[in-house]
């Protein structure tokens, strides 16, 4: 994205990071930022922020989450992840999750167009361990850290428009640019 923070980027005047933040905020009762590089570029917003120390990406950025939350004086017992990339999130996203997670999964991630999006997904603290310890070993991508667990796989329609689009190019943004106008 030509050296630009992809949070920062705007659509319909609005940064992806507020536009997720806008979709989330209704549905968890605090959010957490997670990123490598300096936390004061944040400070406007007022989220709490944690630094990813080890710059590993998302799986490892979710374990340090759990984390800070394990180890805080905090009541959370569920994580929701989601990438700061992600401007069109669903209002239902905490509600149907939520609803497909059973005591013997580890996580129940979004799906659209049959494609898991694990990176979204609701988490119990419990599978701290679990991310924690993929993490330490070296499997730093969700795909292959979930192996061998059970996960619910939440589908959602992707037409008109993938909830789950998200922004990785300039070409991206144009198309993000287009689905906001319409």
């Amino acid at each position: 994205m030509g050296g630009t923070e992809k949070t920062f980027l705007t659509l319909g005047g609005v940064t992806m990071l507020e536009r997720v933040a806008r979709s989330i905020a209704p549905q968890c009762d605090s959010i957490l930022v997670s990123a490598n590089g300096d936390p004061a570029r944040f400070s406007a917003h007022g989220f709490a922020m944690i630094t990813d120390a080890q710059s590993c990406g998302p799986m490892a950025a979710l374990a340090g989450a759990m984390d800070w939350f394990a180890l805080g004086d905090s009541a959370v017992t569920h994580i929701l992840s989601v990438p700061g990339d992600t401007p069109f999130l669903p209002s239902d996203l905490v509600a149907r999750l939520a609803a497909a997670l059973k005591p013997d999964t580890l996580a129940a991630c979004a799906a659209s167009g049959e494609r898991l999006h694990p990176v979204i997904g609701l988490w119990p603290l419990e599978a701290r361990k679990t991310l924690s310890n993929a993490v330490a070993a070296g499997t730093l991508g969700f795909r292959d850290a979930l192996q061998g667990h059970k996960v619910e796989k939440v589908e959602w329609a992707g037409e008109p428009r993938d909830p789950f689009f998200n922004v990785n190019t300039p070409q991206d943004l144009v198309r993000a640019e287009a689905m906001v106008s319409t």
